[in-house]
């Protein structure tokens, strides 16, 4: 298969800097997700890859070969769109045969291939209806279908679930990862849904502003986040965010006045401004050690095993969500004290 290296990449549209000296290396095989809110240039990344963009500066190799110049045609990659783009006129069987028909396959050779694809994909009762028969996660398998046939080098995927409904864009998640799987074709997926990036990527890449923020695998990047975009955007709810400034030694006071201590905060200089990060799962309440904060709680959500406690840390402003089991017994604007767990509490300067 083929290993993708993407080396000191801009692009512009007009006076708007979007990519901004990117870098990035794709192993052969591997499944990548490009991750981010809409808008921090993860879709152009793609595009470029795919040779719908052009690049101002940098390159791109597919495979050892620098692509920069070549047409989307000649870089063997197929690309899955989120609005499926089928031909409406033509039956499930005709769009997946048409690139192959235009790289003038024999028949043969076509009819192998589609039907290997629809086996694969479980649509092969489907081959004779046209799209508007289909439902819409039927059509995604057509359109999954059609690049299969093509067997690139590269699959790149362009939030193709975004218009399915909850519960089928979850079955659809696992056939794609059971499907890269199978295949082995060197994949890059683009999303702004943390929940897809996280149960499909071998290896995530975070990207914000046109930048990116971090690499790493899913249990990295939420484990480890690198900065507090990282830590604010992965994970559901995301981690905890409080502010503070270092008064004296091993002491932060928070916005709003409320003085705690950990050994945690030991290496920063007084009037440092420190930002703490706890997921909500590393939270517990009610615990007298030292490092507790007061929270005035406002709201409880029951999510079956789970349920999350919301609140506002006492006199201040800043949001705390704790994990607590389901049986939990909530009281309405009730003062808490929410424990961090000092092992899996993070510190931002």
């Amino acid at each position: 298969m083929a290993e993708i290296n993407i080396s000191n990449i801009n692009k512009s549209f007009g006076s708007t800097h979007v990519i901004k000296d990117v870098s990035l290396d794709i192993k052969s095989e591997s499944f990548t997700v490009l991750v981010g809110p809409s808008g921090c240039g993860k879709s152009t990344m793609l595009r470029m890859i795919a040779g719908l963009e052009e690049i101002n500066s940098g390159t791109i190799s597919i495979d050892g070969q620098v692509v920069n110049d070549l047409p989307p045609k000649e870089r063997n990659i197929a690309m899955v769109f989120q609005s499926y783009a089928l031909y409406p006129h033509m039956t499930v069987f005709d769009n997946m045969a048409f690139g192959l028909k235009i790289e003038k396959k024999s028949k043969d050779e076509i009819t192998e291939r589609v039907m290997e694809a629809a086996k694969i994909l479980q649509i092969e009762e489907y081959l004779e209806r046209k799209p508007k028969q289909l439902s819409g996660g039927q059509r995604q398998r057509v359109a999954i279908g059609r690049a299969i046939t093509r067997k690139p080098k590269v699959f790149l995927f362009d939030e193709p679930l975004s218009n399915l409904d909850a519960k089928l864009r979850v079955q659809m998640r696992l056939e794609i990862k059971q499907l890269q799987e199978r295949l082995g074709v060197t994949s890059i997926y683009v999303t702004h849904d943390q929940i897809e990036a996280m149960t499909l990527g071998q290896r995530l890449v975070l990207m914000e502003k046109g930048r990116i923020e971090q690499i790493g695998t899913p249990i990295e990047v939420y484990e480890y986040p690198s900065s507090i975009f990282v830590a604010s955007f992965i994970g559901s709810p995301p981690m905890n965010l409080v502010k503070g400034k270092m008064i004296r030694k091993s002491e932060l006071e928070l916005n709003g006045g409320l003085v705690i201590k950990s050994e945690s905060f030991k290496d920063f200089d007084i009037d440092k401004q420190i930002t703490i990060g706890v997921r909500p799962e590393h939270i517990v309440l009610n615990n007298k050690a030292e490092c507790s904060i007061k929270v005035s709680t406002h709201n409880f959500e029951r999510q079956g095993a789970d349920s999350f406690i919301y609140g506002t840390v006492l006199n201040g402003e800043d949001k705390i969500i704790a994990r607590v089991p389901h049986d939990y017994d909530y009281k309405n604007h009730e003062t808490i004290d929410f424990h961090f767990d000092y092992a899996n509490m993070h510190c931002f300067d």
